[in-house]
């Protein structure tokens, strides 16, 4: 038991709580609970194992002895008792933007939808629209969220599956007959979001391997069974494909399982330019009589194979067909950023607005991971939903990170910032007077996401033409497989920024990893510089840099291009240039 699947277990039962109508600090009591759970910096499932959660402030008793029985048996009995109450397709409900548990209450209540085609049903039958507190405008984005949710109802986000990925992988490699083992296919390749995991093992004992695979703990559900392959459904739903293949293979196999189909095609054109035939297996004489050059006769990794064919070793995040192969035969192919070139990350929440660690805790976190600087960006006034900052209370976090500054002595640096509302107009939630006093600013838009593209993409330039912002947030808003992007012209907003110095963020939360990283090479090309920001929320969500920086490789970004892999000082100076209306080097 995770602590993040024993988080989610009592945010359900909160969710359940509230659709049965139970006593609003109950339910509270719940939500605090797995949000404790979640942002605790020790090990709090080895402390609910050992019964040593007394002292912790927000978990009471009854709480305390259901992670005990969560940490021990994997499983609680109360959970599994209100779950049985209700439909287990109800949950699906929680997954369609603009629903939450009061308008799910009144649909499960009074039109008995439990599911997302009683949803579908109700809504396009019109007896939604006749409900309290519904009408015909929250009908039809209802309808637009099912028929987004339907269209990337097989797509996972990074987050869903890379523990899976990464446990799965484990266990291949510590199988005494694997001798190398990895994941293929788009996860290898770092996209935003996977419909399925592929892995690949080589081994001599094929069968073995996939008999001992198909009975892993992960494994739900078996829908193949070979010699030398199977497919199974883990947990979630996710397909997971297992390929095994010789020594001899492997590189071969690993190079064609990664793909992309359209990289795999340039790929196998090459080798025919060269009388050579590439498939998953080896290279082969192209026509009858030919021959395997020597050095093809024995490669060991799938670098070899590229060398043979008159390229320099692409990258998997590059393998999308959009240029590598230029590159590559010229030898410009860039060096990507790697996650240890990080040395700070910005825009992070607090519990001043919807984070759920405090400022120090923030800072003590980042620290463990061994960053020089956090910025702290927590909303502004207008989100409050968000619980965002009014100007005192802003005043009042920027006194609080000076003293921190003071205490941490140089050696680690909080920036105060804030993530700052662009209104509808494109002016900002707060006056440039207390803009100018904040360290750095990111502009996010968070309301109204329907404006037609011209006055969305008039609304963003406008704000970033302010000289106080610092950074663009969640260029387009979108929420992965839940919520498209607003309409909006990335190539101006782009010229904008390099026009202004306007740093666009690589917001690196897997909900969004937004701006997408098919326009990062643009923006290098006009010389807008990247932040990967985690938008992290807890202490846990600034490990979300990982997902950042997958994306960042697929958008060719180098270290150059990430203005925090630079030091204290160097980032402090950028941050003064921008504000001087400089923009960045």
């Amino acid at each position: 038991m995770t602590r993040e699947a024993a988080a989610e277990i009592l945010e359900r039962i909160a969710l359940l709580l509230e659709l049965k109508g139970e006593n609003p600090f109950k339910i509270r009591a719940y939500k605090t609970g797995a949000e404790i759970v979640e942002s605790h910096a020790g090990d709090i499932m080895q402390m609910a194992r050992d019964n040593d959660l007394a002292g912790i402030k927000g978990l009471g008793e009854a709480l305390r002895d259901k992670l005990h029985e969560l940490a021990t048996t994997g499983r609680l009995e109360f959970y599994e008792k209100l779950k049985a109450e209700f439909p287990e397709t109800l949950f699906e409900l929680f997954e369609v933007s603009g629903l939450g548990p009061k308008k799910i209450a009144a649909l499960h209540g009074k039109l008995g939808v439990s599911s997302l085609a009683d949803l579908k049903r109700v809504c396009e039958g019109g007896e939604a629209a006749a409900l309290s507190g519904f009408g015909e405008k929250t009908v039809a984005k209802i309808l637009e969220a099912i028929a987004f949710r339907e269209q990337h109802a097989s797509e996972f986000r990074l987050d869903q599956v890379q523990a899976l990925a990464l446990g799965i992988l484990e266990s291949l490699r510590e199988h005494p007959s694997v001798t190398r083992a990895e994941v293929c296919g788009s996860f290898r390749r770092g996209k935003e979001v996977v419909h399925d995991l592929d892995f690949l093992v080589s081994t001599r004992r094929p069968e073995e391997v996939i008999a001992d695979f198909v009975r892993l703990p992960q494994v739900e559900k078996v829908m193949a069974h070979g010699g030398t392959k199977a497919s199974v459904h883990a947990a979630g739903g996710v397909q997971c494909d297992l390929r095994a293949v010789s020594s001899a293979e492997y590189p071969y196999a690993l190079l064609y399982f990664t793909g992309s189909k359209e990289h795999n095609v340039v790929l196998r054109q090459r080798a025919l330019d060269r009388g050579l035939s590439l498939n998953e297996y080896g290279f082969k004489p192209a026509q009858d009589g030919g021959r395997v050059p020597e050095e093809a006769s024995e490669v060991y990794q799938e670098k070899e194979i590229y060398q043979i064919l008159g390229l320099d070793y692409i990258e998997p995040e590059l393998r999308e067909n959009s240029g590598e192969f230029e590159a590559a035969e010229k030898g410009r192919l860039p060096r990507l950023v790697e996650l240890e070139n990080l040395r700070g990350v910005f825009h992070n929440h607090t519990t001043a607005s919807d984070g759920k660690a405090t400022l120090r805790e923030m800072a003590e976190a980042a620290m463990e991971l061994g960053l020089q600087y956090l910025g702290i960006a927590d909303h502004s006034k207008s989100s409050f939903q968000a619980n965002g900052l009014d100007e005192r209370r802003l005043r009042v976090q920027m006194a609080e990170i000076r003293k921190l500054n003071e205490e941490y002595a140089g050696d680690f640096r909080l920036f105060a910032g804030s993530e700052v509302d662009i209104l509808r107009d494109g002016s900002l939630d707060f006056p440039d007077d207390l803009l100018a006093e904040l360290d750095y600013v990111v502009a996010s838009v968070h309301n109204v996401f329907n404006l037609p593209e011209d006055e969305m993409t008039a609304r963003i330039i406008r704000a970033i033409r302010n000289p106080h912002v610092t950074m663009l947030g969640h260029v387009t808003g979108r929420l992965l497989a839940q919520r498209p992007s607003y309409a909006v012209n990335i190539p101006a907003i782009i010229e904008a920024a390099a026009a202004t110095g306007t740093i666009i963020e690589l917001n690196a939360s897997p909900w969004r990893l937004d701006m997408d990283w098919r326009w990062w090479r643009l923006a290098v090309e006009k010389g807008v510089k990247c932040s990967i920001n985690p938008d992290a929320h807890s202490i846990h969500g600034l490990k979300d840099v990982v997902f950042g920086i997958r994306a960042a490789r697929k958008g060719w970004l180098t270290r150059r291009d990430v203005i925090n892999c630079l030091s204290v000082k160097e980032v402090e100076k950028v941050l003064a240039s921008k504000r001087r209306g400089q923009g960045v080097d």
